[in-house]
């Protein structure tokens, strides 16, 4: 008679193989299969019918949903419509932006059923309704949406009032021309004036002109309303197109944040007098700092190890306490990565740009984080060159980092806010908030986005803070940063590196061994 791990695995083995990217409909898979894999959380229902193979230390996270979300989509809309079907211009819009993006709800015409709200895991949805399904659609990543001039046109005008980011970094990527073309094969003059004052908002006239050009031939006026309620574009008047919508969102989030800093933070102190004393304070800091930052992070560490490191007396094959080797490495990654960002404070006291600085070191840290790790194999040399090559998903978080083919445009965005940035409270906050935003890095992003922003809190004078690991401000820390990325409110995070840096540093703060 077969064991349960024979029978288990023979399960898994044919559920594996008529899973599409981790996809599985019921009616693909046997009875026995199916109960025996939910039953010991193989299977992850989403929909009636509808599953997600995968590890049983995912189910209920909403990184396996968020990492399988598209494919599921994919798979469903195909079932459900063949290939008549299409994302709404503004659902549309929002793909062409960001496809790592799991939105809210998302927005669907089909051609035949009727119109339902189907209720997908994690407090998301799909709202789809009959109707008539555009001709002009693009195939993208197995999905049915607008092109990108469509769905700008058809988008109501409350899209560019009550999302200006994705409408600005929508129009300064499409081709003029092709809304041109739109708006003059089917008549629609009112779209073209939206589309004229719109253009004209942002700067770029040469953009409006190719618009009205045919109208103007053909003696005809448009009415030219401009559908954006905002003061002032979020990216500056420009008349070029955005090579990125990752990197104009960088530079548009990074604008509409800062004042908010700017209202939460104390006036900057300035540049330390003495800079030798305030490394020196920062030095007297490091225990504090280095417990509470691996901690967050989930590695056990105690005082007692990350001195002896710091001293050089630690040795693996002579200690029984330091036979966590993967804890013990992150230690001495982290202090040789601190001493690399006390460096850092030397050059920025030195006048050098702070922003340039950081651009100039931030590798070097991220390598001295890991170099233990590589020593010790493991991690390997390769995985530290350059940005991150695999997708990555924050545990607990809506946001979905960026792709890796975009991370060089959004870490170009990122530098140039950064260098550019006069007041020393955004540079720390949104330097921060930008950096895990990004999350460049396969590991190690917290870490660096807290040495990012004590960095850039000493160019303007202000105290090295740390973020204390203990559950309540660990949970709070974690939910202003995820407010700040899916709802772009970071006034939560900015009043809470505040409360850090307020904090007294004494032995009472240290916590439990």
């Amino acid at each position: 008679m077969a064991t349960f791990g024979e029978l288990l695995a023979t399960s898994l083995a044919r559920v594996k193989g008529v899973a599409k990217d981790n996809i599985v409909q019921a009616s693909h898979i046997g009875r026995a299969d199916r109960e025996r894999l939910l039953k010991n959380g193989w299977l992850t229902p989403i929909i009636r019918g509808w599953y997600i193979l995968g590890h049983p230390e995912g189910q209920g996270e909403t990184t396996q949903w968020y990492a399988t979300y598209w494919h599921f989509v994919r798979d469903y809309l195909a079932e459900r419509y063949g290939e008549e079907y299409c994302l709404s211009p503004e659902s549309s819009l929002d793909f062409w932006l960001d496809q790592n993006n799991v939105p809210q709800q998302l927005m669907v015409v089909g051609a035949s059923g009727g119109n339902t709200r189907v209720e997908l895991p994690h407090d998301t949805s799909l709202l789809a309704w009959k109707g008539e399904v555009a001709q002009e659609r693009e195939v993208i990543e197995g999905i049915q949406a607008l092109p990108l001039a469509a769905a700008l046109c058809r988008a109501s005008p409350s899209f560019f009032s009550h999302n200006p980011t994705s409408a600005e970094i929508a129009l300064r990527m499409v081709d003029p021309a092709a809304i041109a073309r739109y708006v003059l094969d089917g008549g629609h003059s009112v779209i073209a004036g939206r589309m004229v004052a719109a253009y004209r908002f942002l700067g770029d006239e040469a953009a409006a002109e190719t618009i009205s050009a045919g109208y103007n031939m053909a003696g005809e006026r448009i009415r030219e309303t401009n559908p954006f309620t905002i003061e002032q574009p979020l990216l500056g008047q420009r008349s070029h197109q955005t090579r990125s919508p990752y990197a104009a969102r960088i530079e548009a989030l990074w604008q509409q944040m800062r004042e908010g800093v700017i209202a939460a933070f104390p006036k900057a102190p300035g540049l330390p007098d003495d800079s030798s004393q305030y490394l020196a304070q920062v030095e007297e800091r490091y225990r504090f700092d280095a417990y509470h930052s691996l901690s967050i992070e989930g590695y056990q560490v105690n005082y007692d190890l990350i001195e002896r490191i710091r001293q050089g007396t630690w040795s693996p094959d002579d200690s029984s306490n330091d036979r966590d080797q993967r804890n013990a490495m992150a230690a001495k990654g982290y202090h040789l990565a601190f001493d690399n960002v006390c460096e850092s404070l030397s050059a920025i006291f030195e006048s050098t740009t702070a922003g340039e600085v950081i651009e100039h070191d931030l590798h070097k840290w991220y390598q001295s984080l890991f170099e233990p790790s590589v020593q010790a194999a493991l991690v390997r040399a390769s995985d530290l060159a350059g940005y991150r090559n695999d997708q990555v998903f924050i545990r607990g978080a809506a946001h979905v980092p960026p792709p890796k083919s975009a991370l060089m445009d959004a870490m170009e965005a990122f530098f140039y806010c950064l260098k550019n940035e006069p007041e020393a409270s955004v540079r720390a906050v949104l330097g921060h908030f930008m950096f895990v935003f990004i999350h460049p890095y396969m590991d190690g992003n917290g870490r660096i986005g807290r040495f990012i922003m004590n960095a850039m809190l000493a160019s303007g004078g202000y105290r090295w803070t740390v973020i204390r690991s203990d559950k309540p401000r660990r949970d709070k820390y974690m939910d202003a940063l995820d407010l700040a990325s899916s709802k772009h409110d970071i006034s939560a995070f900015a009043e809470f590196v505040v409360e850090e840096m307020a904090v007294e540093w004494g032995s009472e703060s240290i916590g439990s061994e």
